[in-house]
């Protein structure tokens, strides 16, 4: 029996900012956002404490231009998507390692978004990173 081996990660939290939609060189559309999930406690003396994470998110092809199109700073949305780990070098020549969200399906949880998607889900194919994404293709990439 082949050993499987799971990658996913479903998130619910409100966008940080405003999706960034660009195009790489061969015009494929990828859009990065960062969303926001909190939680919340009580502490030993009854005060609420709560914390917050931050977490980067990229979005292609068709999905990253639905969420250009109508996703906004304080979006509440629900995502499913992997975690990706990547390293490239900045313009100065610095190694960066970069942990994001690949995004495979949103939805819009917002009353407004919701309505204007019909409850719908977007969602978007596996896609190979290897082809857009490289250590020479840095400068391609929206962050």
């Amino acid at each position: 029996m082949a050993s499987k081996s799971v990658n996913k990660i479903i998130l619910i939290g409100n966008l940080g900012q405003d999706p960034e939609l660009r195009y790489t060189s061969s015009g494929v559309a990828v859009a990065s956002f960062s969303m926001a999930t909190s939680e919340s406690w009580k502490d030993q003396d009854g005060n609420v404490q709560e914390k917050t994470q931050w977490h980067k998110l990229v979005a292609w092809r068709k999905l990253a231009e639905i969420v250009g199109e109508y996703l906004k700073k304080g979006s509440k949305v629900y995502i499913e998507g992997r975690i990706q780990y990547r390293s490239y070098d900045d313009k100065n020549g610095v190694k960066r390692d970069i942990t994001e969200i690949v995004v495979d399906q949103m939805l819009m949880l917002d009353s407004k978004g919701a309505s204007h998607a019909n409850g719908a889900s977007a969602s978007a194919p596996s896609q190979p990173q290897t082809e857009d994404v490289g250590p020479d293709k840095a400068d391609d990439l929206p962050f």
